[in-house]
């Protein structure tokens, strides 16, 4: 099992990965001290898969234990799902000495972790990654949140988790397009690395995506490792963390637009095209290294597809998001791996040529 650490300026906690590890959880809780009255909230199709797995994790020295299912989509990423949970978290009597456990993917660990960040003015929280998106990148940094409106992740927090715990065993009942999600993640980091990164995800990419272990679990642990080492420096995102959203901009808008028949992971991918297009309009990026990079993302361009869309709507989408100031879209733009660029406005004519060169390779 590799420990890795995240010192963020709020707290400081270990992130721990290895193959058929979620056994050692009660003794990580009981190592760190944390509380005994334990509200587990598990992705349904998590439940299904691995039901002996969690109900092993349930221990005698634990005082109370609820297990809640739930069902993990981005309409349940809402104000209702909340309540549901603060709901049950009442009933059951639970209060300040609350250990909350999120298994699931990102949306379980965002909506979970905004649960645990808010209930009692915040209770211990666990984070149990169990797809290979929430693996290389949501579980890790304490940004948790649910979607308001039209808006993705509006409402939301900076919340630390007392640990990680990432068991790659549970990768094995992933469905090929929850790969693909969390590649269009690893692509990033890829990005956002060095050249020597990106050259070994180009080269390891279809071990990756056959869930190879070597493979796998190293770029899982040279994400978390990069991430560790934003959020160190940036917990916040008043700055370099900033980076953390090359893509994201051009995808949340995607994924809104198209009323989330897209996964995230997947509109990341197609993100990630439209943002190497503005580099280029933009003349941060040649035309020779746009070819060159479009290479990568597009290794997986048989499989995303995404509907007919309205390109003016996805615009006036991307003027909403929560990263804009004085109603500017910023972008974070790039030369080449590692070279990246924050903050860079863009005019409406480039922005719309960038979704259109973008979102054609996927239609």
């Amino acid at each position: 099992m590799k420990k890795i650490e995240v010192k963020a300026s709020s707290k400081s906690y270990p992130v721990y990965v290895g193959n058929n590890i979620l056994e050692q959880l009660p003794s990580l809780i009981e190592k760190h001290g944390l509380h005994k009255n334990v509200f587990i909230v598990v992705d349904e199709n998590v439940l299904g898969y691995h039901l002996k797995k969690i109900k092993n994790i349930i221990t005698e020295k634990m005082r109370k234990v609820v297990v809640v299912e739930f069902i993990a989509n981005e309409k349940s990423k809402s104000n209702k799902s909340v309540e549901e949970l603060y709901d049950c978290l009442i009933k059951n009597n639970f209060g300040r000495d609350t250990l909350i456990i999120a298994i699931g993917g990102g949306i379980t660990g965002d909506i979970v972790g905004f649960v645990a960040s808010t209930f009692s003015r915040g209770v211990q929280f666990i984070q149990v990654p169990t797809t290979l998106l929430a693996a290389v990148d949501s579980s890790v940094g304490g940004k948790t949140g649910i979607n308001y409106g039209k808006t993705k992740n509006l409402i939301g927090s900076f919340y630390q988790p007392e640990f990680v715990l990432t068991d790659t065993s549970f990768l094995k009942s992933l469905r090929e397009e929850e790969i693909v999600c969390g590649i269009g993640e690893i692509m990033k980091y890829a990005f956002l690395c060095d050249e020597k990164f990106y050259s070994t995800i180009s080269k390891e990419l279809k071990q990756i995506l056959k869930l190879k272990p070597t493979q796998t679990t190293k770029t899982i642990e040279a994400c978390v490792n990069m991430k560790a080492s934003v959020v160190q420096a940036d917990e916040m995102e008043s700055g370099l963390r900033k980076i953390l959203n090359l893509g994201h901009t051009f995808a949340h808008a995607i994924e809104v637009e198209q009323e989330h028949k897209i996964k995230h992971g997947q509109a990341v991918i197609i993100g990630l095209v439209c943002a190497l297009y503005l580099s280029h309009f933009k003349g941060i990026l040649s035309a020779e290294k746009l070819v060159e990079y479009l290479a990568l993302p597009l290794l997986l361009q048989d499989k995303i597809t995404i509907d007919k869309c309205n390109i003016e709507t996805i615009y006036k989408i991307m003027l909403r998001d929560k990263k804009g100031r004085e109603g500017k879209i910023k972008f974070v733009l790039l030369s080449a791996p590692g070279v990246l660029y924050l903050d860079v406005e863009a005019e409406k004519e480039l922005v719309i040529q960038s979704l259109e060169d973008g979102i054609c390779h996927f239609i």
